[in-house]
């Protein structure tokens, strides 16, 4: 039982309060129905917030086992979104039957016993190569580079990069315990921070769109608000770390930069969670944020 990690446990739900407090208050202010609208997609928000935050707490709190547990099954639900919406045959269901309840799994399992050797190339080399096989003896070669790159893309996607969260806990740094999920709820709070921070920024003060074609909402002024408010936030955490507070600054303004890339086009994946849109539309932000902040602690630390 970590007592910085109910801390930092306690200081999200307190966020979450006031959230829920201002919330309400913007509801009953509310005048025009674009305001309406607008309030509405936040509370729903919000709520769905509280119950994420509550499952990633009772991850969290029943150790590394916990959490490697919940994003398995994130990367289940997210891979399920991601081939739902993908170009693929009937010919394929043999390679993605075994992509869900083969590759997952033992993907998960290496994390849980610490393989790293293995864990890290066995997507992007074992079963990129096995995949391509498999699609070629099913003899229907019709669009085979086009349903091979889906599927391949999907897994490094939505296990592979997901799973880099959880590996968190078997990073073995000096004189601090990554196995108390601290360095892991660090990660999510900074880049699920930056992409709340950039949204409530372009809400309030946001005119110039970054990129029009693939999400009109985001704009440069919520952008550069939310990185700088993220950055700030990851200062402000270096105590549940091994970090120094400016390295705590710097890695939260990495890895907040590669949230903001890794959430751009994946939008509309799916309506599991209010206001969100479904679960691959919540965790796009981690996928090339956690990857990246695995290796940075694992390589300097």
């Amino acid at each position: 039982m970590d007592r910085e990690l109910h801390w930092l446990i306690g200081g999200v739900v307190a966020v979450l309060l006031v959230s829920t407090v201002v919330g309400q208050v913007l509801k009953r202010r509310a005048r025009t129905d674009a305001s309406r609208e607008t309030v509405a997609n936040l509370n729903a928000r919000i709520t769905a917030w509280w119950a994420m935050v509550a499952v990633f707490a009772v991850a969290s709190l029943t150790g590394g086992i916990g959490s490697i547990v919940l994003f398995a099954l994130l990367s289940f639900l997210a891979l399920r979104e991601f081939v739902t919406l993908s170009p693929t045959a009937r010919a394929d269901h043999r390679a993605l039957t075994w992509s869900f309840f083969v590759v997952i799994p033992v993907q998960y399992l290496l994390v849980g016993i610490e393989w790293y050797g293995l864990f890290s190339i066995l997507i992007p080399v074992y079963v990129f190569l096995l995949l391509a096989a498999r699609l070629v003896l099913a003899g229907d070669t019709d669009r085979f580079l086009e349903r091979v790159a889906t599927i391949q893309w999907g897994l490094m996607a939505c296990v592979y990069c997901v799973s880099y969260a959880p590996a968190l806990l078997l990073l073995d740094v000096e004189g601090y315990d990554s196995g108390t999920g601290k360095l892991l709820l660090f990660l999510v709070i900074v880049v699920q921070a930056s992409d709340v921070l950039q949204y409530s920024w372009g809400k309030l003060v946001g005119h110039r769109p970054i990129a029009p074609g693939v999400s009109p909402n985001k704009t440069w002024e919520g952008f550069l608000g939310g990185v700088a408010c993220a950055t700030l936030l990851g200062a402000a955490l270096w105590w549940v770390t091994p970090f120094s507070p400016p390295a705590a600054a710097g890695l939260a303004l990495l890895i907040a930069l590669a949230g903001f890339a890794g959430g751009r086009g994946v939008k509309d994946f799916g309506t599991l969670l209010p206001g969100h849109g479904g679960v691959l539309d919540r965790i796009d932000s981690l996928l090339f944020a956690a990857p990246l902040f695995f290796h940075l602690t694992r390589f300097i630390y």
